[in-house]
């Protein structure tokens, strides 16, 4: 499927969920079930024009301040990760929230990855980023520093949308730092996302599709 094609599905299928009921990279926040934990999960489809497409997923789990995250496909192809961290919070008007955490990557890859997840919001305008250092394990030169941020706007409840960025090992490129926009759309406890990177570059352009749940 080309690009354009695989945007417009992404665009269209939770506008369509959306109208019923008015309603990774801000994850998404479940509420806490009776047992105090909350779980979400996210999938990644890589539309690729240079490589093979591959999916990604990742899954949460928090319990007040404990944070526990599993990964696929994240740190590199064919390599999982696991993470435990802890959360700090705060602010009312200017509301934040930052996670320490530390993982080991295994798999193609094997590595200890510390780093940490922040986010802010003011308003209607949120600030996310993520990033964590992959020291490899079997190869010291094959260390690296991963980085995903987004900058949004939610207008509406259902509907959020900005600027985005990534510095990544597992997409082949030329170019350092990944840039482009996103959109994505929510509906209950769905979200459906399309991310398009360097939009002005035919040879580099690479689309990212995502669903998620929070329960």
């Amino acid at each position: 499927m080309r690009l354009p094609a695989i945007v417009a599905a992404a665009l269209l299928m939770p506008a369509l969920c959306a109208a019923q009921d008015g309603a990774e990279h801000v994850p998404l926040q479940a509420d806490a079930s009776a047992s105090g934990w909350a779980f979400a999960a996210t999938g990644y489809y890589y539309a690729l024009d240079d490589q093979g497409d591959y999916f990604s997923v990742v899954a949460t789990a928090d319990r007040d301040a404990l944070h526990l995250e599993a990964r696929y496909n994240y740190e590199a192809l064919d390599s999982g990760s696991l993470f435990v961290g802890w959360t700090f919070a705060g602010g009312e008007a200017l509301s934040w929230e930052i996670t320490p955490i530390i993982g080991a990557v295994m798999g193609s890859k094997h590595g200890i990855a510390p780093g940490f997840e922040a986010s802010a919001a003011y308003g209607r305008v949120d600030f996310y980023i993520e990033a964590e250092y992959v020291s490899d394990l079997d190869v010291r030169d094959d260390s690296f520093t991963y980085a995903w941020s987004e900058l949004g706007v939610a207008p509406l409840a259902w509907l959020r949308f900005g600027l985005v960025g990534q510095r990544s090992r597992v997409h082949e490129s030329d170019r350092d730092i990944q840039r482009g926009g996103f959109a994505q759309l929510t509906s209950g406890r769905f979200t459906l996302g399309a991310y398009v990177f360097n939009p002005d570059d035919s040879d580099d352009r690479f689309a990212i599709i995502s669903l998620g749940a929070s329960f």
